[in-house]
């Protein structure tokens, strides 16, 4: 499976439609994930902007679109069951996917891993 990455630590793949999570290592920093809210099918997401949020027993971390586009499904599971994220960020702890029109900011996964061993 073909992944770009963001700053902000969300992966995406290359399909259509894409499918975005966010990376183990940010799973990793965040602790516990106890809470998820996710955009609705239908919502349309801009690049950057802030498209949900993730709560941790740490922290409250909001999460952004890494492309522009329209979400086509957001994974319930990942609701029900929070701990998803944890034990599987880039499997079945998948959030959401969308219908892209404009790709975002996205880097490598050299170019990530080299932001988060800085």
């Amino acid at each position: 499976m073909s992944l770009s990455y963001t700053a902000e630590h969300e992966w995406i793949t290359g399909e259509e439609p894409a499918t975005v999570g966010i990376t183990a290592y940010a799973a990793e920093a965040l602790g516990d994930i106890v809470y998820v809210e996710l955009p609705e099918p239908g919502t349309a997401l801009t690049a950057g902007e802030t498209c949900g949020e993730l709560e941790s027993t740490k922290s409250v971390s909001e999460l952004y679109a890494p492309v522009t586009g329209t979400v086509v499904a957001r994974n319930e599971a990942v609701v029900d069951d929070p701990s998803l994220i944890n034990s599987d960020p880039q499997g079945k702890g998948w959030l959401f996917t969308v219908a892209v029109t404009e790709p975002g900011e996205l880097l490598t996964e050299e170019a990530y891993q080299a932001l988060i061993s800085a």
